[in-house]
């Protein structure tokens, strides 16, 4: 596993997501330089609470994912949300994707849609935070590996708290009750036939200890995200460098009749003005807000960022 950095920019985020599990045993890198995160206002997590929406989301992500061409495949999620004196609160998962790295003993995650996944879902919060990652395995092996220890222990160190949460999905959990989760244990939750089980691990800790799980209501805040996540993975590079170029760019999640999209919104000098540009998945369209109105622009270069800054230099050359 290669993690690097804290999540305060998308550049750091995407060096955290390079994130390979149940790969051979392999050298110790290099120590490198990392972000200091202060560990005073934190003590050792109890527990791990769960918005309903997150639960569904890994609950019916996973059963999705098993009845796939690459359901064999190992798949995950990050997991983004608040860390608190004594627990985590997850908000938000960022699935594995389609460009994901994976096979039935490893994953790794397409972490380029997943740098902008997150920072489009810290648009509404910047508190939200790496807490911890949910992957599958294959059979009963409901904990987690000796690679996964020896690079989770390197990597919780960079973590609020210096710890992070585990999840491991398998699927040989009780074929019965599949109308709703239940929990046999306080860290493990089970819904048709799938198993969740839960669990911590601190810097310094030669082990990950049991978690206790908990549900509460509330959405998971990514989930939007989901449905366009091919998008993501196509133009995250560009969108990305984009956004570090441009300040203001802003992100939404459309569905109309003519179905999922992203929508880039980036202001022009005059207040109200703005260059818009609607991503889907086999068109990209610009339009131009002025003075209140909207205009669509005959503008159709498909490579995103060099489409903006020609109807950027159109504009200004207009004016």
């Amino acid at each position: 596993m290669t993690l690097q950095g804290w999540i305060s920019t998308a550049s750091q985020l995407l060096n955290d997501l390079h994130r390979s599990l149940f790969r051979p045993r392999q050298p110790e890198a290099p120590a490198r330089a990392v972000a200091t995160v202060i560990t005073s206002d934190y003590s050792p997590l109890q527990r791990v609470l769960l918005t309903d929406g997150v639960g569904r989301t890994l609950f019916e992500e996973f059963a999705g994912h098993r009845a796939e061409d690459r359901g064999e495949e190992e798949t995950g999620w990050v997991l983004l949300g608040l860390r608190q004196a004594r627990e985590a609160v997850v908000l938000a998962t960022l699935p594995a994707g389609a460009g994901r790295e994976a096979s039935v003993a490893h994953v790794r995650f397409n972490s380029t849609g997943q740098a902008l996944a997150s920072r489009i879902v810290r648009q509404a919060d910047r508190r939200l935070t790496i807490l911890g990652v949910v992957h599958t395995h294959p059979g009963s092996l409901r904990h987690s590996s000796d690679a996964d220890l020896r690079g989770d222990g390197q990597w919780v160190g960079q973590l609020r708290g210096r710890e992070g949460v585990f999840g491991i999905g398998t699927a040989d959990g009780p074929d019965h009750a599949g109308l709703f989760a239940y929990q046999p244990r306080p860290h493990v939750q089970c819904m048709g036939g799938l198993r969740f089980s839960w669990y911590a691990l601190r810097q310094g800790e030669t082990s990950y200890r049991p978690l206790p799980v908990e549900v509460t209501i509330g959405p998971d805040v990514a989930r939007p995200l989901h449905g366009v996540w091919s998008l993501l993975e196509t133009h995250a590079e560009r969108i990305e460098r984009l956004y570090r170029q441009q300040t203001g760019l802003k992100f939404e999640v459309v569905n109309d009749e003519w179905g999922p999209g992203l929508l880039l919104t980036l202001p022009l000098a005059e207040s109200g003005d703005a260059v818009r540009v609607l991503v889907r998945e086999k068109e990209i369209r610009y339009y131009v807000v002025r003075r209140g109105e909207l205009f669509q622009v005959q503008h159709h270069d498909e490579v995103l960022d060099r489409g903006v800054y020609l109807l950027l230099a159109e504009l200004a050359a207009r004016a």
